[in-house]
């Protein structure tokens, strides 16, 4: 494949993912810049694998898991340590008093429900964005995620269990 077909391949996944792939890192690292970030280091190896990309698993598989790997990195690099200390400083200093912004928020039941989600421990949280917000069947989850279709199930039954009590308190505060 000559650069050419290469950059025009690109910009066509670039076009076709690019949201998506940002709204998956972004429930990874919940930071909108660094997600955008990440996802811009997924289309670097993309274009550079793309030589090798076997065209075996639909793209869009290929291209999460990517981005998968790049949070996975991130979050335990050493820069993302230092980043939560200081968030939870900030964190400790804004529960004495409580942000306007965060006042607004906590209002919208949509808002709610996501930092409910956000909340949930990492391999729960991922099955429920990618089956939920990007409609991807358990199969093709456990291909993204590289684990068994039967633990994409047992992870999601999990999710429920766990969002259920939660959903439910939340709407009670709402009302």
């Amino acid at each position: 494949m000559d650069s050419e077909e290469k950059d025009y391949l690109l910009e066509k996944i670039m076009i076709e993912y690019g949201n998506e792939l940002v709204r998956l890192a972004f429930s990874y690292v919940r930071d909108k810049e660094i997600a955008k970030d990440l996802v811009q280091n997924t289309f670097i190896k993309c274009y550079n694998n793309l030589d090798s990309y076997r065209f075996e698993a639909q793209i869009k598989t290929w291209l999460y898991r990517i981005t998968i790997n790049e949070c996975k990195d991130y979050l335990k690099s050493w820069h993302y340590k230092m980043v939560q200390v200081k968030s939870f400083i900030n964190e400790t200093t804004k529960a004495v008093r409580p942000s306007i912004e965060k006042t607004v928020i906590d209002k919208y039941q949509d808002e709610e429900i996501k930092e409910i989600i956000l909340s949930l421990p990492k391999i729960y949280r991922e099955v429920v964005y990618l089956y939920y917000y990007n409609s991807l069947n358990t199969e093709e989850i456990a291909g993204v995620l590289d684990i068994s279709a039967n633990t994409v199930k047992t992870r999601l039954r999990r999710a429920k269990q766990r969002l259920e009590p939660m959903i439910k308190e939340a709407e009670l505060n709402g009302r």
